[in-house]
């Protein structure tokens, strides 16, 4: 799967843009704040239906205008599929393929598979139990259909359950059992699901990080939940009254977590910056590696910015791996155009070099 060609309109700062894209490496080179992240967005966008970082779409709108659209014509299995996505302030967004809109969105997910490496990742480590839990869910979404439709079932019932603990008055109990019940039924599929994709992810995730550090250290994701060695419906007759006390749902897979650790020990405890770095880069890259199988479709790889806090020795490790041939259609942004010199001059494969300022992207025709 290739992106061919990208056109933007009035998203986030880039005012308007059309790229030819090379099907190996598009390097992106500019100055903090002036869009280059915003161009890798528009592409997981295409991909996720939203942003990578910002959930609310009317924000990512160019602050002069009333709409955005993000189109790319993607090479898939020898043809072209068009993609089109239009945000509009206070409506609905469009998503279509091939000029036909999707009734689900969820019908799209997956479709585009793609991997994104960013700065903002150390949130993994260092955020809270939400950005573990939406790396874990956006990636399985990606190539198990039946985790998404478990997951937004799961999330329905959540949505009824807290608006139900939060009626004046008497509580339909009646009603409230029928909502615990999919609570338990979808959340056994999605706790399985998860555990199972840890079990088989650590030794990949494990030999990346190995081969990026050349070290000894053991990396780890322990996956704690509700569901471990208890009985959630029993847990979930002991919180209601709680629950009820404090209008939401105190227990269920929506409070799992991933505890990212390494010689047994929390990241968030003993990580330094670029340790974190590090560990969410081989974290990344071995998400890739996953995705790539179990699709067996080479994933867009997206890489924001990720060289910063990175050893020269790191940094030369994750070109290596990056221009193996595994690794298919290649985005990156850097502000130093000497870690890109470095990547142009050891590939052999096609590349595109453009320079982004103030939301306007020229391409260089430039010899490294």
């Amino acid at each position: 799967m290739i992106l061919e060609r990208l056109s933007i309109l009035n998203y986030k700062n880039i005012e308007q843009t059309e790229l030819n894209l090379s099907s190996k490496i598009n390097c992106f080179l500019g100055s903090n704040g002036m869009g280059k992240t915003n161009l890798l967005d528009a592409i997981y966008y295409l991909s996720f239906c939203k942003s990578y970082n910002n959930p609310i779409d009317s924000q990512n709108i160019r602050h002069s205008a009333d709409f955005a659209v993000i189109q790319g014509w993607y090479l898939m299995n020898d043809k072209q599929d068009e993609f089109f996505c239009s945000l509009r302030r206070k409506q609905k967004k469009q998503f279509k393929r091939n000029k036909k809109e999707y009734e689900r969105l969820s019908g799209h997910i997956g479709l585009l598979p793609l991997v994104m490496v960013s700065p903002s990742d150390t949130d993994l480590i260092n955020g809270g139990s939400d950005e573990r839990r939406k790396f874990i869910d956006l990636f399985l979404s990606q190539f198990d259909k039946e985790y998404l439709h478990s997951l937004i079932r799961y999330n329905k019932a959540l949505q009824q359950r807290n608006a139900l603990l939060k009626t004046d008055g008497h509580i339909d109990e009646t009603l409230l059992d029928l909502w615990d019940d999919q609570l338990i039924d979808e959340g056994k599929i999605i706790y399985s699901k998860r555990k199972d994709f840890i079990d088989k992810f650590i030794p990949i995730f494990q030999k990346f990080y190995d081969f990026i550090c050349s070290s000894n250290e053991k990396v780890e994701l322990k996956y704690e939940s509700h569901f471990d060695d208890t009985d959630f419906s029993q847990l979930l007759k002991q919180r209601r009254e709680r629950d009820k006390i404090l209008g939401y749902t105190t227990v269920g897979i929506h409070k799992d977590d991933l505890d990212m650790q390494m010689d047994s020990y929390s990241m968030k405890r003993v990580g330094s910056q670029g340790q974190n770095k590090t560990y969410v880069v081989a974290l990344k890259l071995a998400q890739f590696d996953f995705l790539r199988k179990a699709t067996d479709t080479t994933p867009i790889l997206l890489l924001d910015d990720i060289f910063d806090k990175l050893d020269s020795s790191r940094v030369e490790k994750i070109i290596t791996l990056v221009l193996d041939k595994d690794f298919g259609q290649i985005f990156i942004t850097d502000t130093n155009r000497e870690h890109l010199d470095d990547i142009l001059s050891s590939t052999n494969s096609d590349y595109h070099l453009y320079e982004v300022t103030k939301g306007e992207v020229i391409q260089k025709n430039i010899a490294i």
